[in-house]
């Protein structure tokens, strides 16, 4: 059982962009390319698109916009190869795709950004869909690491972190080592009232 403090994710519009020189050592892993971020396929496309965005938390969130309008959300298009450059020209995707292009366009402007997996349920939010394993991303703006969700694209109540890294390759759902039948799993999330 996991308890969550029932908060929305924070919104910090004053939010800033660190220089590189200026971010701690931890961050400097999130800037690079990796296996489903293609830095350098993308970086053009997004200093064309981001560029002249204002700089800090302003400048993400136009990233959470633009990749949530411009991938549909499909669990029958779903590809577990699928890299940020080809859902970026595919269009098509689950929440695995829209976080392995925001967090790359976020690294290609020089913005730390980590693929975060974990569960989020429906606390909060109108049910049309279940609850389900999810993939988000975390920036470091300021001094800290903040939550976005270019697939939902609005804070949420309830997140379950189960892994952080580069991209899926770091943090995948299951790791196999050998032939699996995955037969069932249910994970359930209540929303309940604080004790007096």
């Amino acid at each position: 059982m996991i308890e969550d403090n029932g908060k929305p994710d924070s919104v910090v519009p004053a939010a800033r962009e660190i220089l590189v020189p200026d971010l701690p050592d931890e961050c400097h892993g999130f800037l690079m390319g990796s296996r489903y971020c293609e830095t350098d396929r993308l970086s053009r496309i997004a200093w064309d698109l981001f560029g002249k965005t204002p700089p800090g938390w302003g400048r993400v969130q136009a990233i959470g916009d633009f990749v949530h309008r411009h991938i549909r959300f499909d669990y029958m298009q779903a590809r577990s190869t699928r890299t940020a450059f080809e859902a970026f020209h595919e269009r098509v995707g689950v929440c695995r795709g829209f976080a392995h292009l925001a967090v790359a366009f976020c690294r290609c402007l020089n913005i730390p950004a980590r693929y975060v997996n974990g569960h989020l349920g429906d606390i909060g939010v109108p049910v049309v869909e279940p609850m389900d394993f999810s993939a988000w991303i975390e920036v470091f703006l300021a001094d800290k690491w903040h939550t976005f969700d270019p697939r939902n694209n609005m804070p949420r109540i309830g997140r379950i972190v189960v892994a952080r890294g580069r991209d899926a390759a770091d943090v995948p759902r299951i790791n196999s080592f050998g032939p699996h039948v995955l037969k069932n799993f249910r994970v359930w999330t209540y929303e309940v009232q604080a004790a007096v």
